[in-house]
């Protein structure tokens, strides 16, 4: 670990720094310079191609070239040079703007146009889509990725453990029997639907001015359709164009993908809570890696550590994203500054997310089943047969089902004796009743192999 992970004031950048390097070319201060660079690059290449701006002619595929040089190449140094431009200009898309300026004044063929860059722009047109640039790049290039490998890890674990009989425990209580499989497989659908909804956001932007209304840009060329050039020019960045807004792009889409990531990570808190459950019950073993310790004090133990991890860091993850949703879409009047501090931390939330994710995956990979333990249970369980056979006698009309078998199982143990004892007493069909006679509580999963292999 470096003198900078030791001195961290995140562990993002301390204790998980290396778990989060796929996040940090995307939303670091560098991150961000890059694309205020791009955005900056390519509208002045987009005014540079609309014939309506006479004193801009189009550039050489040369110059377009050098221009987009620019932020293709741009370096840590590039931003350091940002930087202390800005520690002028107490400014940062200024500071932006001066930087492509200072590159772009010995260079014959966009010297001219220096006073194009940034033309009728508040900084609110360069940061939206540089935002919005981020966390397309985010979403496809690590989040989505991170997620798919988690649930297909899921996956393959719901159909390996399919047949696997398991006691449910609605309420803490002993329950109708499912299987391991199945309930891996509740999960596996329920992210399946976030993740749609996670894809579904769309990124949008704007570049409309200084209140939204394209004031500066009519004043300097009337002639030119304005709404339509922005459209244009929003979409070439493969973001969606929104035509209404004041200063800023009002970061509902923000808030949008702030949400459905959100309720993925509170899916994954479910199941995280729950297989440490199912750890303690021994249900699952976790494979044991050599040197690694589980008490300062007890030897013995082997901690479920990757699942709570996991809990922890989504809850950062889930805490963040919940003020964003909160706070972003709220703006006094035409602007306030507030949310320039708040979306700084869209890394921070997304990096919380990407280690839980990480931890996530490490623990289901060191999971080994135990059937042993769950076949144990089931088969101390016989009073879940229950409801099996009160649903029997009610469809052959045999009197007080239900409440014949609450006084038989209410509080009281069930043995295989006493259970089959009382179904050789009932008047029913005689293959209903061998059927119910041949039923033990790991044969009554219903459905629910059939469900986790078709997931």
């Amino acid at each position: 670990m470096s003198d900078a992970q030791l001195l961290a004031l995140s562990p993002l950048d301390g204790r998980y720094a290396g778990k989060v390097d796929a996040l940090r070319p995307i939303f670091s201060e560098f991150g961000l310079i890059k694309a205020r660079i791009k955005v900056e690059v390519e509208w002045l290449l987009a005014l540079a191609n609309e014939p309506g701006i006479v004193e801009l002619k189009p550039f050489s595929a040369a110059a377009a070239a050098r221009l987009r040089a620019l932020a293709a190449d741009f370096s840590t140094a590039d931003a350091a040079r940002v930087k202390e431009i800005e520690r002028t200009t107490n400014h940062d898309v200024k500071a932006v703007e001066y930087l492509i300026k200072e590159r772009l004044k010995n260079d014959t063929e966009l010297a001219p146009a220096l006073e194009f860059v940034h033309f009728a722009c508040t900084s609110e047109d360069i940061n939206n889509l540089s935002y919005a640039l981020m966390l397309e790049e985010a979403r496809a290039t690590v989040l989505m990725p991170a997620f798919d490998g988690v649930i297909a890890s899921l996956r393959k674990l719901a159909h390996a453990q399919a047949a696997q009989p398991m006691l449910s425990r609605t309420h803490g209580q002993t329950a109708s029997p499912t299987t391991l499989g199945k309930e891996i497989a509740n999960v596996v659908a329920r992210l399946e639907r976030q993740r749609k909804q996670i894809l579904a956001v769309e990124f949008t932007g704007k570049i409309n001015g200084a209140v939204g209304n394209y004031n500066a840009h009519v004043v300097s060329y009337p002639d030119v359709d304005w709404p339509a050039f922005a459209r244009r020019f929003v979409e070439s960045l493969k973001l969606v164009f929104n035509p209404y807004t004041t200063q800023i792009e009002p970061h509902d889409c923000v808030a949008e993908v702030g949400d459905a990531v959100r309720r993925a990570n509170t899916i994954l808190i479910d199941l995280s809570r729950d297989i440490w459950g199912y750890i303690s019950l021994g249900y699952f073993k976790q494979k044991l890696k050599e040197g690694e310790v589980g008490s300062s004090t007890m030897p013995h133990k082997v901690n479920p550590i990757d699942f709570e991890n996991a809990e922890g860091n989504f809850g950062i993850a889930n805490a963040l994203f919940e003020h964003f949703s909160a706070k972003l879409p709220i703006s006094r009047w035409q602007r306030d500054l507030t949310d320039s501090t708040v979306l700084r931390a869209l890394g921070t939330a997304f990096g919380h997310t990407l280690v839980a994710l990480d931890s996530l995956a490490k623990g289901i990979g060191k999971l080994t089943v135990a059937p042993e333990r769950l076949d144990a249970d089931l088969d101390a369980a016989w009073e879940v047969l229950a409801e099996a056979v009160q649903t029997v006698m009610r469809r052959h009309g045999l009197p007080n089902p239900y409440e014949q078998l609450k006084a038989l199982t209410r509080g009281h143990g069930i043995t295989e004796a006493s259970m089959r004892e009382f179904i050789a007493t009932l008047e029913l069909p005689a293959d209903a009743k061998a059927r119910l006679l041949a039923l033990a509580p790991a044969g009554y999963i219903g459905l629910a192999e059939k469900l986790a292999k078709d997931i």
